[in-house]
């Protein structure tokens, strides 16, 4: 259980750079409206995907095995 919460904090720790950089750099580049708001929609599914396969998926297989015992 806790390396699976040691995962959670790392896999949310990274995405949050992930997040903060590409936010960061996106206005940077010379992109119409349309095309940045595009990209952006495109990386929240991208990084929630994440989020639920590597996170939540885990600790609630996890979670789910305890819950047997009681």
């Amino acid at each position: 259980m806790i390396g699976v919460l040691v995962n959670l904090v790392i896999v949310l720790i990274i995405v949050g750079v992930i997040w903060w950089a590409i936010n960061a750099l996106l206005p940077l580049v010379p992109l119409p409206a349309p095309i940045a708001q595009i990209v952006n929609v495109l990386l929240v599914v991208i990084l929630a995907l994440v989020v639920v396969f590597y996170v939540l998926l885990p600790l609630l297989h996890t979670l789910g095995a305890h819950s047997a015992l009681f």
